[in-house]
């Protein structure tokens, strides 16, 4: 998740990236990520973009969720 701005009425705009345009998550995390939002105490709609400008690289990740997942 690259940002999240929610305005007074509850519209939150969330601009997101997957790890590869090509990723094998590409057709679920994006829903699970606006189910989760949507899910939010406050949020009355959601709007989801992607982009892939930053490309992700591990150094965007935590050092644990690095850690976890292999990539240190």
């Amino acid at each position: 998740i690259y940002h999240i701005e929610v305005d007074e009425d509850g519209h939150a705009d969330v601009l997101m990236t997957l790890t590869a345009p090509n990723c094998p998550a590409a057709g679920i995390l994006p829903g699970q990520a606006e189910d989760a939002v949507r899910e939010t105490e406050g949020v009355t709609s959601v709007n989801l973009e992607m982009t892939f400008e930053p490309p992700f690289s591990p150094q965007m990740m935590s050092e644990e969720a690095r850690l976890e997942l292999g990539f240190m």
